[in-house]
């Protein structure tokens, strides 16, 4: 009699450490089979600005092969993702991409799938140290786009990830789901260890 419920006992608890596991699961960044070339090209642009590590896309890297701007942007979406610790928000580029649970990598090109494998959060750069000589007179400086004019450039108010007022994306709505059911797995296999004290 002990050794069938002890055997379901193992199946259960089996079951809460995948359900722990699925509930840890990774993410990755990609864009969406939906969005048009002009917005990938705007949006891997910032992406590349702001911090993604681009060198992978380059023709010299592991991943510029396909040539393809889905590709390309898809690294970087998933670089600028996994260095912003796959934040909530961090996977929107102005709706071009989407967050997917099935590994992207191919060949020898291999997307990261945590900020340590990413490189981290990139750190600022320090700004340069000027020592001000009192008998210089300072004057400010002032720097023209490349373009000539006074747009934004690369920083495209409509591509910064959105900072959201509720979390409504579908990887916390897993996170919920999945912890609840550990917590009732838990419950379970506890009661089947218990249930032979409550008996004698």
């Amino acid at each position: 009699m002990e050794v069938p419920v002890l055997k379901l006992v193992l199946f259960f608890l089996s079951l809460l450490i995948n359900s722990f596991l699925v509930a840890q699961g990774t993410s990755w960044c990609v864009v969406r089979s939906d969005a048009s070339n002009q917005a990938l090209q705007t949006a891997l642009d910032y992406a590349c600005a702001a911090g993604a590590d681009c060198s992978p896309i380059q023709s010299s890297g592991l991943c510029f092969l396909p040539n393809t701007i889905q590709a390309h942007a898809s690294y970087a979406f998933n670089s600028y993702y996994q260095r912003m610790a796959m934040a909530p928000g961090a996977c929107d580029f102005a709706g071009t991409a989407t967050v997917a649970k099935t590994d992207p990598s191919y060949g020898s090109c291999m997307y990261p799938s945590s900020p340590s494998t990413a490189g981290g959060i990139p750190a600022p750069t320090p700004p340069a140290t000027v020592i001000n000589n009192p008998n210089v007179p300072m004057t400010p400086l002032t720097t023209t786009p490349i373009n000539g004019d006074s747009s934004t450039g690369l920083n495209n108010p409509g591509l910064t990830p959105p900072v959201p007022t509720t979390d409504e994306s579908k990887a916390s709505l897993d996170y919920i789901v999945a912890t609840s059911s550990m917590s009732v797995m838990l419950l379970l296999v506890l009661s089947f260890i218990l249930h032979p004290m409550w008996i004698s």
